[in-house]
C-alpha cells in the first residue's frame, strides 16, 4: 500500500512538472538553426575573434616599423651665474688690440628646440621578416578558431542529439505507461469477477509504479538536457526546446578509412594552423641572426637655440645617412638564435606529435561510425525478436499458459529494445558527425 501511494504521489508530482512545462515559452529548432544560434551566442568565438583583433593589431604594429621616426623636443633653462669663456673671443680681441673680450654679458636663461627624423633604410632584414611572421600568426590564429569553431558545432550536435533521445525516451515511456494503465483496469475487473489472484493484479500495479518512476527519471535528464542546450544557445533557461527527429536519418555510407585520413591531413585547420606557426618560427631564425648586420637610416633634423644677450641659432637644418651597429651583439645574438631555433624545433615536433594523434583520432572514430551503424541492425533485430515474444507471451498469458511475472518481463524487453533503437539511431548520427569533424570534413 506505501509503495502504491508513493508511485502516485510521484506521478502526480510529475503531472504538476508537465504542467509548468506547459507554460514554458517552446521553440522549435532544426539541427541546422540551433547550430547557427549556437555559434552565434558562444562565448568561446567571441573570444577568438578577440584573439584575431590582436593578431591584425601585431600585423600592424609590425608594418608601422617601416615608418619614419619624427621626434620633437624643446627646453627652457635657467640658469644661474653661468661662467662663460670664449677662447676664440678672447684670442681674436688681444691680435686685434680690443679690449672688448671682457665684456661678457651675464646669462640667466636659455631656450633650444629640436626636430628629427628617421627613415629605416635597412635593419638586417628584421622589419620584413617581422611583417611576415606577424601575417602567418594572423592566419594561425583564423586557422584556430575555425578548428574551435569545428569543436562547438560538434558540442552542439551532441547536445542537440542528448536532448532528442532523452524527448524520445519520454515518449516511448509514455506509450508504455498507458498500455500498462490499461492492463492494470483490465486486471481490476478481473480480480473483482474472481477471475485473477490478487497477488498477479499487485504485480502488474507494481510494473507500472515502476514505469512512472522511470518516466521521472527520463523526464528530469531532459530538464538537464534542455538547460544545457538554452545556455549553449543563449536562450532564457526556461525555453523549452523541440527537435527535429530527421536529423537522425541523415547518416551516410561511410567511405574509407583511407578517404578521411586524407581529408584530416588536407583539411584539418588546427594542423594547418601549426604550419603556419612553424613558418613564423622559422623566421624568428631570420629575424635573429638579422642582429649580427649594422642598420642604415636616412636622417634629418632641426635645431633652434636661444641664449638671451648671447647667442641666437636659426634654420639649422641637417640631413643625411646614418649608420648604427650594435658591436655587443657579436656575443649577445648566439642566445636569441638558439632559443628560436628550440622553439622551431619545438613546433616540428608538435607537429609529427599531431598527426599521429589525428591518424588515432580518425581510426576511433572511424570504428565507432562503424559499430555505431552494426547496433542500428542489431537493435532493429532484437525489436523485432521483442514484438514477437511479446505477442506469443500474451497469447499463452490469456490461454493461461504462462505467469503474469512472464508477461511483464516480455513487456519490459519490448520497452528497452525499442529505446534502443531509438538510440543507436541518434548515437550513429552523432558518431558519423564526430566522423565528420575529426577529418576536418565539416558539412553544415
Amino acid at each position: 500500500m506505501n509503495k502504491r501511494i508513493t508511485a502516485i504521489a510521484a506521478f502526480l508530482a510529475f503531472m504538476v512538472l508537465g504542467n509548468q512545462l506547459a507554460a514554458q515559452e517552446v521553440k522549435r529548432l532544426t539541427l541546422k538553426e540551433a547550430v547557427e544560434l549556437g555559434l552565434q551566442s558562444s562565448k568561446h568565438l567571441k573570444i577568438d575573434r578577440a584573439k584575431i583583433l590582436e593578431a591584425t593589431a601585431a600585423l600592424e604594429e609590425a608594418k608601422d616599423r617601416q615608418l619614419p621616426d619624427f621626434k620633437i623636443s624643446g627646453s627652457y633653462l635657467r640658469l644661474t651665474t653661468a661662467h662663460i669663456d670664449l677662447k676664440t673671443a678672447q684670442k681674436q680681441d688681444a691680435s686685434s688690440g680690443s679690449g672688448s673680450g671682457g665684456d661678457v654679458p651675464k646669462i640667466s636663461q636659455a631656450m633650444y628646440g629640436m626636430a628629427s627624423l628617421s627613415l629605416p633604410l635597412y635593419a638586417g632584414g628584421k622589419i620584413k621578416y617581422g611583417i611576415q611572421s606577424a601575417k602567418y600568426l594572423l592566419e594561425a590564429e583564423k586557422l584556430s578558431a575555425g578548428n574551435d569553431q569545428n569543436a562547438i558545432v560538434y558540442n552542439l550536435i551532441e547536445a542537440y542529439t542528448n536532448l532528442f533521445k532523452a524527448a524520445q525516451v519520454i515518449d516511448v515511456i509514455k506509450e508504455n505507461l498507458v498500455a500498462s494503465q490499461s492492463r492494470d483496469s483490465n486486471f481490476i475487473r478481473l480480480e473483482n469477477n474472481g477471475l485473477m489472484a490478487r497477488n498477479d493484479r499487485l504485480k502488474a500495479q507494481l510494473q507500472t509504479s515502476d514505469i512512472e518512476l522511470r518516466l521521472l527519471e527520463a523526464q528530469s535528464n531532459y530538464n538537464i538536457a534542455n538547460v544545457n542546450m538554452d545556455l549553449l544557445l543563449g536562450l532564457p533557461e526556461n525555453t523549452l526546446i523541440e527537435v527535429d527527429p530527421a536529423f537522425i536519418n541523415e547518416v551516410q555510407e561511410a567511405r574509407s578509412y583511407t578517404y578521411y585520413e586524407e581529408q584530416a591531413m588536407e583539411n584539418r585547420k588546427d594542423i594547418k594552423a601549426l604550419g603556419y606557426q612553424q613558418k613564423a618560427a622559422d623566421l624568428g631564425i631570420k629575424a635573429a641572426k638579422a642582429n649580427y648586420l649594422p642598420s642604415l637610416a636616412l636622417t634629418g633634423g632641426y635645431v633652434a637655440v636661444n641664449v638671451p644677450k648671447f647667442l641666437t641659432v636659426t634654420n639649422a637644418v641637417n640631413g643625411g645617412v646614418g649608420v648604427q651597429y650594435n658591436l655587443s651583439s657579436l656575443w649577445k645574438t648566439g642566445a636569441s638564435i638558439k632559443k628560436a631555433k628550440a622553439q622551431a624545433q619545438q613546433l616540428a615536433a608538435s607537429q609529427e606529435m599531431l598527426s599521429d594523434n589525428i591518424r588515432l583520432q580518425i581510426n576511433r572514430d572511424y570504428q565507432n561510425a562503424l559499430l555505431a551503424k552494426k547496433k542500428i541492425e542489431v537493435h532493429d533485430k532484437s525489436l523485432i525478436q521483442a514484438e514477437e515474444n511479446y505477442r506469443i507471451t500474451k497469447n499463452k498469458y490469456d490461454n493461461s499458459l504462462v505467469t503474469i511475472t512472464d508477461l511483464l518481463d516480455a513487456n519490459v524487453a519490448l520497452l528497452s529494445s525499442k529505446i534502443n533503437v531509438l538510440n543507436a539511431k541518434a548515437d550513429a548520427a552523432l558518431a558519423y558527425q564526430k566522423l565528420l569533424e575529426s577529418s576536418g570534413a565539416f558539412a553544415q
